[in-house]
């Protein structure tokens, strides 16, 4: 059983012991999901242009992604149908969550229908379809992707990449960028080095996205529109060794086997070394 941890703005999240990490954060998960994921989607303006929002939400979870881009579309135009697909390797997590009352606070019918999408794995309403995909994500995406599916939002939110790098990797956000749709966004809270690198290998332009007093997240789009610049420090981030990215080129390989393939690749390129980078810049890392 998932025991609820809270968070600083009075929500709660749970804790993987198999990973390590919480799996929000500390300052906020329900903040998190609303700042870092579905209005940097600018999911307020999509609903108000389109009848129909498509979401990705890959590493479901708790469901506070999905509760957030529903909240926020429907905020927007209460007559917007949302379509949702969340990919999920354990679906004791969101019914722990729902079994413990985590979601009460959004409104209504957001509880209701995360209850449904939770127990029966599915939902469907004249206002919304969501259905989960449980197993490997990498898996379920490419079954999301032969089904043809674009989003006009993908919530990427697996654990870190030093946790779980399969999710990271260039292969698996290529896959990722497949599922776009033309002017849609891809949110998440990392702001890794090589994660933006594969977002970059992806055909994906970026900018970061402020939110708290920790490290910023990460959105991206195709066309690169209104998406915030880098820092210097960021862009210099990009030239070092943390730059390279996690590969799994069968997209099947376990996370050692990946992490010790980009370590082989750290060793003999020819990039800056990340600790020089971080001296240079230490007091604005600070």
């Amino acid at each position: 059983m998932f025991v609820p941890e809270p968070t600083a703005d009075g929500s709660y999240t749970f804790f993987s012991e198999a990973f390590g990490e919480a799996f929000h954060s500390r300052q906020g998960a329900r903040q998190e999901a609303i700042n870092k994921f579905a209005l940097p989607c600018l999911l307020d303006r999509r609903a108000r242009a389109l009848e129909v929002v498509r979401v990705l939400d890959v590493c479901y979870g708790l469901g506070y992604n999905t509760a957030a881009a529903i909240a926020t579309v429907w905020e927007a135009n209460p007559r917007c149908r949302v379509e949702v697909v969340g990919l999920e390797a354990d679906l004791r997590v969101p019914q722990q969550a729902v079994a413990q009352d985590l979601l009460r606070d959004w409104m209504p019918p957001v509880p209701e229908l995360m209850a449904a999408i939770a127990v029966e794995g599915a939902v469907r309403t004249p206002q919304v379809a969501a259905r989960l995909l449980v197993g490997d994500a990498r898996e379920t995406l490419q079954q999301v992707a032969a089904e043809g599916f674009q989003a006009d939002a993908v919530l990427l939110d697996p654990f870190s990449p030093r946790r779980c790098p399969q999710l990271w990797t260039v292969e698996f956000l290529g896959a990722i960028a497949r599922c776009l749709a033309p002017g849609g966004r891809v949110a998440t809270y990392s702001c890794s080095a090589a994660v933006r690198t594969a977002l970059l290998m992806a055909g994906l332009r970026f900018g970061s996205i402020a939110w708290g007093s920790r490290s910023p997240g990460t959105i991206a789009c195709f066309d690169g529109m209104e998406v915030p610049p880098l820092t210097l420090p960021e862009r210099e981030h990009l030239q070092t060794r943390a730059a390279v990215p996690y590969r799994d080129p069968r997209l099947a390989d376990d996370s050692e086997a990946i992490r010790q393939r980009r370590e082989r690749e750290q060793e003999t390129c020819a990039l800056e070394a990340t600790s020089q980078w971080r001296r240079r810049w230490r007091e604005v890392l600070l």
